[in-house]
């Protein structure tokens, strides 16, 4: 049910066409990145995380960690993590899929700065075995009222 919910969002949008499915797990970042054929920085990954029982996905460059100080300086708050059930229930999405399309009602949606430096990136699509293909721009515009942000920092900074 995820993976239509994801490909109805996006199908609604005239982005469907842009879906695509592996044979592979495509779960974890470096998976992803392996199905794909393209550096593991270029997957969009999705963060889920509690807010005060506010529900919230930052969507992120696979080669960046979140900066907790940066995150409590932004939303006020101490970054926490939802787990596996947390964020299949709150988010709409399992883990391994979670993306920001066809995300359940209040589901705040942010994009992080460190997604910027590429022409295309590849957020994943409601499945551990799919991707869609957009530039940020397009990622922009396909999520109403997101907000961009800087909450994340390069996982190794020297190399």
């Amino acid at each position: 049910m995820s993976y239509e919910k994801a490909r109805d969002y996006l199908a609604q949008r005239g982005f469907s066409d842009r879906i695509i499915l592996f044979d592979v797990s495509s779960a974890t970042v470096a998976l992803a990145a392996r199905a794909l054929g393209c550096e593991e920085c270029r997957i969009a990954k999705s963060l889920s995380f509690d807010q005060n029982g506010r529900t919230v996905l930052v969507i992120a460059a696979g080669d960046v960690k979140v900066d907790n100080h940066k995150y409590k300086e932004r939303f006020g708050c101490k970054a926490r993590m939802l787990s596996s059930q947390e964020a299949e229930e709150r988010v709409g999405h399992a883990v391994g899929g979670v993306c920001p399309f066809g995300v359940n009602d209040g589901v705040e949606i942010y994009l992080d700065e460190s997604l910027r430096r590429f022409d295309v990136v590849y957020p994943a699509a409601g499945t551990s075995a799919s991707a869609v293909r957009l530039t940020p721009a397009e990622l922009e515009r396909l999520l109403p009222q997101v907000v961009w942000v800087d909450v994340c920092r390069l996982s190794n900074p020297s190399g």
